[in-house]
């Protein structure tokens, strides 16, 4: 699994990058199939000299990719929800993948009709 991370217009420090991998861990428990997470962490200056945090992410997946962003006035506000946004949808294609599983031909009931 390959991690980039990057900041446009921030200064990317070690705590912060500490605190982005242990969030992208609990992803990463919940489904074991990704290939690569890029992160990107940006502030917006907007024209009312508003300050907001902007962290999106590309979740690349074997066969499919997820996108999650949110922004904040606090980068690591900005990160939490990005993060549950994200975990929201792992957990809806983890679901998806299960669900589509097929029941093994021992399991799966005798759906012969009987003879009276």
């Amino acid at each position: 699994m390959n991690t980039l991370i990057t900041g446009h217009h921030l200064e990317l420090t070690p705590a912060i990058r500490n605190y982005v991998e242990g969030k992208l861990e609990r992803i990463t428990r919940h489904f074991d199939k990704v290939v690569e997470i890029e992160v990107i962490l940006s502030v917006d200056t907007l024209p009312q000299k508003e300050m907001r945090q902007r962290a999106e992410v590309n979740l690349r997946l074997k066969g499919d990719t997820l996108h999650a962003e949110d922004t904040a006035q606090d980068l690591y506000a900005a990160i939490d929800g990005m993060i549950e946004k994200l975990d929201r949808q792992v957990l809806k294609v983890k679901g998806k993948i299960q669900d589509h599983r097929q029941e093994s031909a021992k399991r799966m009931e005798d759906l012969t009709p009987t003879e009276e």
